[in-house]
């Protein structure tokens, strides 16, 4: 039994190992289609669409949409990152989080204003995440920052729906 057991969490250390590894892009962000959302090529030369985890940014053609593209543009285009990843969404887009330097790009979006707290998805983040991304999205709707300046924001998944 025991040594069964050895064998078992052998397996999962690998496994677990493996998975953890193959959840990571390394690549350089070569487009930044809008807000929450942009492409990267790894070293071998493989093209990731990545959809940045937790946030919604305006739409293009919503109020703030350009300017947070903007935003994300100068904090990640041309530069090296790390995609923590953990699904692909319907359209075929990896999910994660981009990370710079060890700071977390998604949040920053947040904190500059650019974006909203995905709650619908949240249960898909993990509870620090979760806490931090909600706790600086008040923040910067306290401060009226970016988007925050509208009286009445609209939401883009309300947006979406309504197009």
């Amino acid at each position: 039994m025991i040594r069964l057991l050895s064998i078992l969490s052998i397996l999962a250390a690998f496994f677990l190992g493996n998975m953890a590894s193959a959840n990571i892009i390394h690549g350089r962000v070569v487009g930044v289609s809008d807000g929450d959302s942009v492409t990267v090529i790894d070293a071998k030369k493989t093209q990731f669409k990545i959809r940045l985890a937790g946030i919604d940014a305006p739409e293009k053609s919503q109020a703030y949409g350009q300017k947070a593209k903007e935003s994300l543009a100068d904090l990640v285009f041309g530069k090296n990152v790390d995609v923590q990843w953990s699904k692909q969404d319907r359209y075929g887009r990896t999910v994660g989080k981009i990370l710079l330097g060890g700071v977390d790009i998604n949040l920053e979006q947040i904190k500059r204003g650019m974006a909203w707290h995905y709650k619908q998805y949240q249960n898909e983040q993990s509870e620090e995440d979760r806490v931090t991304y909600s706790e600086f999205e008040n923040i910067a709707r306290d401060k009226k920052m970016g988007l925050w300046r509208d009286p009445f924001p609209i939401e883009p998944a309300i947006f979406r729906q309504k197009k």
